[in-house]
């Protein structure tokens, strides 16, 4: 008989060590992948960028990085450049409790507005951006190289306004406690 074990994961900020692990999940996570390249670039030349993981805290049966995301934070906008989750972890709030916790980090940079763009066919991501309160904006006509797609344009406004916040803060520790620990895959 085989048991799950939960597992304890950690938000933290994405390091060059995970950068050869995010080259490998870009490939797998979407149809125009950044190269790993990209990634080491932004984490040692651009001053304005930060990128987090979500990963376990502790050796596991777990991929090395479930979920990882990054913005660029320009004074009191930051704008989310890339946001995924491995493919057989989906559809667990990880994807959710990613962007809630670069939020909060964005709020405590001052930040007030955030921005992003997604893909007019990714509904599933849409609808999460319009369940946290972010609003489309625009549209992006073939915004995307490898298909032409447009990308629609998502703000999130007031930010640092407490009672904007604080049902986004409630959600954050809700997801938080819940996704603390995942439980492994049983043998």
């Amino acid at each position: 008989m085989s048991t799950r074990l939960p597992v304890p994961l950690a938000f933290t900020p994405m390091t060059l060590a995970h950068v050869s692990i995010i080259g490998d999940l870009e490939q797998a996570c979407f149809a125009a992948p950044w190269p790993a390249a990209t990634y080491e670039r932004e984490l040692r030349h651009n001053r304005l960028s930060q990128y987090w993981v979500i990963r376990p805290s502790v050796q596991s049966e777990l991929p090395p990085i479930l979920a990882y995301g990054g913005y660029w934070q320009m004074g009191d906008e930051a704008h989310i450049v890339t946001i995924a989750t491995h493919p057989d972890w989906r559809r667990r709030g990880l994807s959710e409790w990613l962007l809630l916790e670069m939020m909060a980090v964005i709020r405590t940079q001052a930040g007030q507005a955030v921005t992003l763009e997604v893909r007019a066919g990714n509904e599933a991501a849409q609808a999460l951006y319009r369940k946290l309160g972010f609003d489309e904006v625009g549209r992006r006509k073939r915004y995307y190289r490898d298909n032409g797609e447009d990308a629609l344009l998502f703000t999130f406004h007031r930010l640092d306004e407490g009672a904007v916040w604080q049902p986004l803060a409630r959600r954050l520790s809700a997801l938080r406690q819940t996704n603390a620990r995942l439980e492994t895959p049983p043998r």
